[in-house]
């Protein structure tokens, strides 16, 4: 059975921590700066970092077309708080360049500053009954989710878990927790994915 190649674009963020979080999840992680290695995955994350350094990074490395034509050509992506407001469709009230990927207009650092950062459990019925221990550093929220955008999770009334076909997008940091339900969530969107023994998390 193949095993799923799936890239973390390591431009900058939590690449480390996702990395390990999809190797732990039973997918083969490999981080990827140059469209050469974005040719050679079958799903890519976007790692948490600041979202208008890495949009110019993605232009300086010629990533940015590249990826919006394999992502629009079926492969699975998945943005963690930053990377959530690089898939966007847009950004409210500090208008900046995205990829516009997924049908969401988002809000930066809408819970708070870094003093703000927090955890708090999430209710994913996607994922069981059980939690998710949400982590939210500076994070986004969604204000606007288009009407085949999937809300998997909210918090304080705003959407942080979406879904729109191969697009995933989360404010919180699921890849600084133990918990590896997300990621396995998303290698189920990787055809030919193996997945993971389900045992239970920490």
């Amino acid at each position: 059975m193949h095993t799923a190649v799936v890239g973390v674009l390591a431009l900058q963020g939590d690449v480390a921590e996702h990395l390990a979080a999809l190797d732990r999840s039973g997918a083969q992680a490999t981080p990827v700066k140059t469209s050469d290695q974005l040719a050679r995955i079958d799903a890519l994350v976007i790692p948490g970092g600041e979202s208008t350094t890495v949009i110019k990074l993605l232009d300086r490395f010629d990533l940015a077309q590249p990826l919006r034509q394999r992502v629009r050509n079926g492969m699975p992506l998945w943005g963690t708080c930053m990377g959530m407001i690089v898939v966007a469709h847009d950004v409210v009230a500090r208008p900046q360049p995205t990829l516009d990927l997924i049908d969401i207009s988002v809000r930066r650092n809408a819970f708070g500053r870094q003093n703000d950062s927090a955890e708090a459990p999430i209710a994913i019925p996607a994922l069981g009954l059980k939690p998710f221990p949400g982590i939210f550093i500076r994070a986004p929220w969604i204000e606007r989710a288009g009407p085949d955008v999937e809300v998997l999770a909210q918090r304080d009334g705003h959407p942080v878990m979406v879904r729109q076909r191969n697009v995933l997008a989360t404010a919180f940091h699921p890849e600084l927790t133990a918990d590896l339900r997300i990621h396995r969530y998303f290698l189920e969107t990787v055809g030919g994915a193996r997945i993971g023994n389900q045992r239970s998390v920490a």
